[in-house]
């Protein structure tokens, strides 16, 4: 698998699937859940009410797939990242099963291409740095356990991000 990391909008993207920091309601909100919905369009929100009709609230670290309506991308991959409540809550461990669910269902739908934002780090608070080793040690640990997407991409709206994403990736 390709790693790449990229500054930019995630919702202006031409990939196969990219990856939404949804929220358990799984019905917008701020930061990339909320940009992802306003470019997508209706049908996105309503293949999720669908999904919430069926499971009711999606647990964090868990991942489902919709269609990308309006998006560049053909699909998008709702996660749900953890609150960060200062490490002592199990949030590495639902940090690296969110990006784990996500790549399992990406092989399951023939995904070649994943763009993931940064889960977690806006208004969940996680810090950064730590979710940056989180992302980037789950994506290659799944590589190993044979297979998976040809490519995924880290999508960073920040500077901060990027520069971190960056740094780490020399070290991959």
């Amino acid at each position: 698998m390709q790693i790449q990391v990229i500054r930019g909008d995630i919702t202006q993207l031409s990939v196969d699937a990219i990856v939404n920091a949804a929220n358990s309601s799984l019905m917008g909100g701020g930061g990339v859940d909320g940009a992802i919905h306003r470019a997508g369009g209706p049908a996105i929100l309503k293949e999720c009410k669908q999904i919430i009709a069926r499971i009711g609230r999606l647990p964090a670290g868990e991942a489902v797939i919709t269609t990308g309506g309006n998006l560049p991308s053909r699909y998008v991959i709702h996660t749900v990242g953890p609150v960060w409540k200062g490490g002592r809550n199990q949030e590495a461990a639902i940090l690296s099963a969110a990006y784990r669910n996500c790549l399992k269902l990406a092989v399951k739908h023939h995904i070649k291409q994943i763009a993931f934002p940064n889960i977690s780090t806006g208004i969940y608070g996680f810090p950064k740095d730590q979710a940056a080793r989180i992302a980037l040690k789950t994506v290659k640990e799944f590589c190993i356990s044979g297979e998976f997407p040809e490519e995924a991409l880290f999508v960073c709206f920040d500077e901060e991000n990027y520069s971190l994403y960056l740094s780490l990736t020399d070290n991959c």
